[in-house]
């Protein structure tokens, strides 16, 4: 089966105290509809890290810090590394922490957003890699 390698922001509102995470509704393929946290694949020679942020300014138009690149602050690391097997394929998925550093979300592939709150996080339907992180983000929100 084919791994596909890829990137997620679990993007924040305030990365310290983590009151809202940003949910997107994917707009295109199979999976179309279902809630996930943005990303995409990651390119020969970038790291993840790097992959993310180019990721979120060609899909949302903005500028995120991520990971090391927001050092100072303590929880800027992985959260999870995902792997679900979906019937086409295995995906590998790296979760990260970010924040918005400039820009305002703006919608170029998701068909919708949300800012959900730690008790509103179960009232999407999240595509079934991404609701494996649930549990574990509620753990650190507000």
């Amino acid at each position: 089966m084919k791994t596909i390698k890829v990137v997620a922001a679990v993007i924040c509102d305030n990365i310290k105290e983590k009151n809202k995470i940003f949910a997107t509704a994917r707009g295109y393929g199979e999976l179309k509809g279902g809630w996930e946290f943005p990303g995409g694949k990651v390119e020969p020679g970038e790291t993840p890290q790097q992959a993310l942020v180019r990721e979120i300014m060609e899909e949302l138009d903005t500028e995120i810090k991520v990971g090391e690149l927001a050092s100072e602050i303590s929880v800027g690391e992985l959260i999870d590394t995902v792997e679900f097997d979906y019937p086409t394929f295995h995906l590998s998925m790296d979760c990260f922490w970010a924040e918005v550093t400039k820009g305002h979300l703006e919608l170029k592939e998701a068909e919708a957003a949300k800012w959900l709150t730690k008790d509103q996080l179960d009232s999407v339907a999240w595509l079934p890699a991404d609701i494996t992180l649930i549990d574990k983000i509620q753990g650190y929100m507000k």
